[in-house]
């Protein structure tokens, strides 16, 4: 079967489209100065403008075109008419010129679960550290991610605010992950990245633990992966509740596209079905290469303090 007439490809295209639209969107609500900042359950825990005009653009936009699929999205918004001008209907040609893996041309839009997080890291995007900053679109079948498109809103720490910088990553289990140049860090190097805003003293045990050369604190659970897929860093250790399955979702998949893995804490690969507990409660463990050495690493009385 063509990969422009199966379901998962034409979503694909369609969704990277989306994250583009996207990261327009939260530009647009840069440039106007009103973040439109609330508190969910406490200070670090936040919502803006952004969050919702994002999450009902791509929500809106993906179920107009493939009514039947489960989505999930990380803000509880109430039910409105949604602006035409949030909507976005176009497709990337590009993805539907690449082959559809072949076990995935029978996908229906039923078999799919598509995860929302309109803004990862906005904890970070309310200080303007945009960097890490990224809307991850994460399509899930059979209980695991299968593919995904991410639009970092800047990739540049050099460049001013005004510099044309963002970017959309995309990826599909069995055929790749694009966007980005894949680099590893250099052999013997161990380099952790971990949260920035979310930390506690587990997290800095299991970050210890790993006798670390140097220890990267940066926002956003995409941000991390890509500086694994980029040569920054060799782990992403984050030992605490926290990260939900939108936030890890199209890491993943990006991650494994390219031969890396991400799990719990003890080693679980993590569910991504509809049914499933949204709060990846045993914390977060990935690597581009060598997890068994800092999967090895991890201390036990860790590993008893977060049960899956």
């Amino acid at each position: 079967m063509a990969c422009g007439h199966t379901v998962l490809m034409r979503l694909v295209a369609s969704a990277y489209a989306v994250a583009q639209k996207a990261g327009m969107i939260v530009r647009r609500v840069i440039a106007e100065g009103d973040l439109g900042i609330v508190e969910k359950t406490c200070a670090t825990d936040l919502q803006t403008k952004a969050d919702r005009l994002v999450q009902m653009s791509i929500c809106s936009s993906l179920a107009r075109k493939f009514p039947r699929l489960t989505i999930i999205g990380e803000e509880d918004l109430p039910p409105e008419e949604v602006d035409q001008e949030l909507i976005e209907d176009g497709q990337w040609e590009e993805i539907l010129k690449q082959p559809c893996p072949s076990q995935y041309s029978a996908i229906k839009e039923e078999d799919l679960v598509v995860w929302v997080d309109p803004l990862d890291g906005t904890k970070e995007y309310t200080e303007d550290f945009f960097i890490s900053v990224i809307v991850l679109i994460n399509l899930a079948y059979a209980l695991k991610c299968v593919a995904a498109t991410g639009n970092q809103l800047c990739h540049s720490i050099q460049a001013g605010p005004d510099a044309v910088l963002g970017r959309t990553i995309w990826g599909v289990l069995g055929l790749g992950a694009f966007g980005f140049q894949l680099k590893e860090v250099p052999a013997g190097k161990h380099i952790i990245t971990t949260t920035r805003s979310h930390s506690n003293q587990l997290v800095m045990d299991c970050v210890t633990a790993m006798n670390p050369d140097d220890v990267l604190r940066v926002g956003g659970a995409g941000n991390k992966i890509i500086q694994l897929i980029e040569g920054k860093a060799s782990a992403y250790v984050f030992a605490s509740p926290g990260c939900k399955k939108w936030d890890t979702c199209a890491p993943e998949v990006i991650l494994h596209a390219v031969g890396g893995k991400l799990t719990d804490i003890h080693g679980n690969a993590l569910q991504y079905n509809k049914e499933v507990k949204h709060m990846n409660s045993a914390g977060v463990l990935a690597t581009l290469r060598n997890y068994d050495y800092y999967a090895s690493r991890v201390p036990q009385s860790v590993k008893n303090a977060l049960v899956p």
